[in-house]
């Protein structure tokens, strides 16, 4: 079973540590946004994500790569097409994914919420082993901190931001969580 320790890192994963991110002005954490990226766009399998957020990436290595603009960018939590789960920043930090946000009439998400980025794009279907993983990842999250909201990228940016995309099966994911696992 996952479990939150202390510090705040997900025990069984990965943990790949990213320097893009800061102090929680608060300790109020009480949002999970989720996302989806792959790089390059549409294709899967690579570590294109995982340099982007440790700040490795080589622009050079790919031609979309020199489109992406400077800036520093991170996510909690980066699940792969396999299910595999790898986690950048310790959710008691703030890491820089949600931009200009907001969400219930509270601006700047990234300060109370926890980014999970799905590898995917809003043009291919999640896989079944995205689904179990993100069960498994929120229900850690939920018994570890007070989560009263979840959310899509696109409904807290909306008009510059549209993932998790229309492949993002709502209705399975929430309905998972209702569901003893």
């Amino acid at each position: 079973m996952m479990q939150i320790d202390q510090q705040g890192w997900l025990t069984d994963c990965e943990h790949l540590p990213s320097p893009n991110f800061d102090k929680r002005e608060t300790g109020d954490i009480s949002l999970l946004v989720i996302h989806n990226i792959s790089l390059p766009p549409d294709e899967f399998g690579g570590d294109g994500v995982q340099r982007l957020f440790t700040n490795t990436l080589d622009r050079n290595a790919h031609p979309y790569y020199q489109t992406i603009p400077e800036g520093r960018v991170s996510s909690h939590f980066y699940i792969r097409r396999d299910g595999q789960l790898i986690q950048f920043v310790s959710v008691l930090q703030r890491a820089w994914h949600a931009g200009l946000s907001i969400w219930q009439g509270r601006s700047r998400c990234n300060d109370f919420a926890v980014g999970i980025e799905l590898e995917g794009s809003d043009n291919v279907p999640f896989t079944d082993a995205q689904y179990d993983a993100l069960h498994q990842l929120t229900i850690a999250l939920h018994t570890a901190l007070p989560i009263r909201g979840i959310t899509g990228h696109s409904d807290i940016a909306p008009g510059r931001k549209t993932d998790p995309g229309p492949c993002f099966d709502w209705l399975r994911y929430l309905t998972t969580l209702t569901k003893p696992s």
